[in-house]
């Protein structure tokens, strides 16, 4: 805010000068010389993700993007590549070139505290998006109601007969906060209906091969398990390729998250029992929409605001109200909404298409 304001006084003193300077000063057709319009005064904003690896990611840019065009203000998006250096010199380039804010998808949440702490320093507004960085005190924490999301997937293996049984859970990068709520709201819940989990493994940088070797090396476990939690809907993918190749797809439950298209497929198809849809473009306008408010100073009275514990300090938190997609809803959750074509999402199956 205090860089914006500055920013601000700075154009007026010199929009001042202009018009002191050209007084008087009329060209023979008694017209004034028109002043091109400057973008000098307009809001800028960095937005660095971790990488475009995951489906979803894209689609944040895009939407965050336009809406904070909308709003008058200009975004410069940096990918990191899963590279936390990387992504750390993005955060340094966008201070040194004077962004108002900046939007962070972090790769590391625990990596990024002092380059946080920098920008703050500097007057710059910060922004964890989607995931929570630790210890760092951000203007805000953006994201979906994670503990949820795993109550969700675990919900919806139950509702669909799961009880006393057994799950592999195959959960997502170690490394991302929100990666711990939706292992304890899955695992909250599989406990109250005594279902085991017999196995706990993390995708290191959410590389998602690591769920395909994991069934690879455990078939006979995975054999003897009625269901399996995957991260999210890449991690899916890999499970449900490495079962079609054992011959058990569609014999275990298997859910995720995002609502990637693949994943929307397997579902009508029957290979994969759930995703969670979690509607990216609510998440990315309401970031652009606080990210200008706070780089200008006002309230924000659109949205509800909470706290959460960073590790170290209470921080705002805003969170979204995510949706367990099945083969009950998928047409009124994802196709109605626009999020996937009814043609793509039933590419496989077109004699089960809706009419």
């Amino acid at each position: 805010m205090r860089r914006y304001m500055g920013k601000m006084v700075a154009v007026w003193l010199a929009s001042l000068l202009l018009m002191l300077c050209v007084t008087g000063c009329v060209k023979e057709s008694g017209e004034g010389e028109k002043k091109k319009s400057s973008d000098s005064d307009k809001i800028q904003i960095g937005m660095c993700f971790d990488s475009f690896v995951i489906e979803r990611w894209q689609r944040d840019r895009d939407v965050f993007v336009s809406m904070a065009k909308d709003l008058g203000a200009e975004v410069n998006v940096q990918n990191a590549n899963g590279d936390i250096e990387e992504q750390k010199k993005q955060i340094d380039y966008f201070i040194k070139n004077g962004m108002d804010a900046i939007v962070i998808v972090c790769i590391d949440s625990n990596s990024l505290r002092d380059s946080v702490k920098k920008a703050r320093e500097e007057g710059i507004v910060v922004i964890a998006y989607d995931r929570l960085i630790s210890d760092a005190g951000v203007d805000l924490y953006i994201s979906f109601d994670n503990e949820k999301v795993g109550a969700m997937m675990a919900q919806t293996m139950v509702d669909n007969g799961l009880a006393d049984g057994k799950v592999i859970m195959i959960c997502g990068s170690p490394s991302d906060s929100n990666v711990s709520f939706v292992e304890k709201g899955f695992r909250s819940v599989m406990t109250r209906y005594r279902n085991e989990i017999v196995d706990t493994v993390y995708a290191d940088g959410w590389r998602a091969e690591k769920a395909s070797e994991y069934i690879y090396k455990n078939t006979g476990l995975v054999r003897e398990t009625d269901a399996i939690m995957c991260g999210n809907d890449d991690i899916a993918s890999n499970v449900v390729r490495a079962l079609s190749e054992r011959r058990l797809a569609g014999e275990l439950m298997v859910a995720g998250q995002d609502a990637d298209l693949e994943a929307c497929q397997r579902i009508v198809e029957g290979t994969q029992l759930m995703t969670v849809y979690k509607p990216i473009e609510k998440l990315a306008q309401a970031a652009a929409i606080c990210a200008v408010k706070l780089v200008k100073g006002e309230e924000i009275t659109e949205y509800d605001i909470s706290d959460i514990s960073d590790g170290s300090k209470m921080v705002p938190y805003l969170k979204i109200e995510p949706t367990s997609v099945t083969r009950n809803n998928i047409d009124e959750v994802i196709i109605k909404s626009g999020f996937h074509l009814k043609e793509d999402v039933y590419l496989n199956v077109p004699d089960q298409m809706p009419n």
